[in-house]
């Protein structure tokens, strides 16, 4: 299976998005681009040849082209297919995504997002780049798990859940059940891909929210807690003043950036 490398790191400039209609006056497409990129999101099933590299498109498929790679379609009839045709920058991580893969769950999303892509072309063009690059990213983690450099997928639901449950009581069951995985294998995941516990990066995290609202907001001290978890106004004083280097009070009155949280390890 082929494969090519895109950056992800700034939106792309669509150059032009639409449906592409083929098979009708041939059989067969061979053509470049020699500047773009070639996203497209199959409807029908075909042969597609990429710099003599064959693939076979079926409906569902998604294909992405690197610029300058000759491609050759061979149709078997009418073929409608989404396309985006764009200019990365090599900003970011680049990321190893196969030319054709299947779309598998992500289809219906993907195919919401070049059709918001397509209406919003003509008068906003900014929402095209937001949408097509939304779709790039869904793209790029199309790729089994176990191809991609990152955290174990259990990891990667944890801290998702965790992110999104901040304020409610949290328990290392619970983000186990919720990451499909029992309590003491998360543990083991979550401290080789972070180096900390999970009761301890769920507290950094609540107190790395905290940090930025005290800081940005107006709300008060009490509604800053409850926000994040914290119930308990003494309990929170301490873990601020412990974690932070000061009292709730102390820290609303800094400048400069709050500290980072603890990084999941690529």
């Amino acid at each position: 299976m082929r494969k090519t490398r895109i950056h992800l790191g700034e939106p792309p400039a669509v150059v032009n998005v639409g449906v592409g209609v083929h098979g009708v006056a041939s059989r067969t497409d061979v053509f470049r681009l020699p500047e773009l990129w070639q996203l497209h999101l199959y409807r029908y099933e075909a042969e597609l040849t990429v710099d003599g590299t064959p693939h076979s498109v079926r409906p569902g498929s998604v294909s992405l082209v690197p610029p300058g790679a000759t491609v050759r379609f061979r149709y078997r009839g009418r073929s409608e297919h989404l396309y985006a045709h764009l200019r990365t920058t090599a900003a970011g991580t680049p990321h190893t995504v196969p030319v054709l893969q299947d779309a598998g769950a992500e289809l219906p999303l993907l195919t919401t997002s070049l059709l918001q892509a397509v209406a919003s072309a003509p008068g906003e063009p900014d929402r095209t780049r937001a949408e097509v690059w939304t779709a790039l990213w869904r793209i790029a983690r199309l790729a089994p798990a176990a191809a991609r450099p990152g955290p174990h997928p259990a990891v990667t639901a944890a801290t998702a859940y965790i992110e999104a449950h901040l304020a409610a009581p949290l328990t290392v069951p619970a983000v186990a059940r919720a990451a499909g995985v029992s309590h003491n294998h998360l543990t083991r995941l979550f401290r080789a891909a972070t180096g900390a516990t999970v009761v301890a990066y769920i507290r950094r995290r609540r107190l790395d929210r905290a940090h930025h609202l005290l800081r940005a907001s107006t709300l008060s001290i009490p509604a800053v807690a409850a926000s994040v978890g914290f119930a308990d106004l003494q309990a929170f004083n301490k873990a601020c003043r412990r974690e932070l280097g000061g009292s709730p009070r102390a820290l609303r009155g800094e400048a400069g950036p709050p500290p980072a949280a603890p990084a999941v390890a690529p």
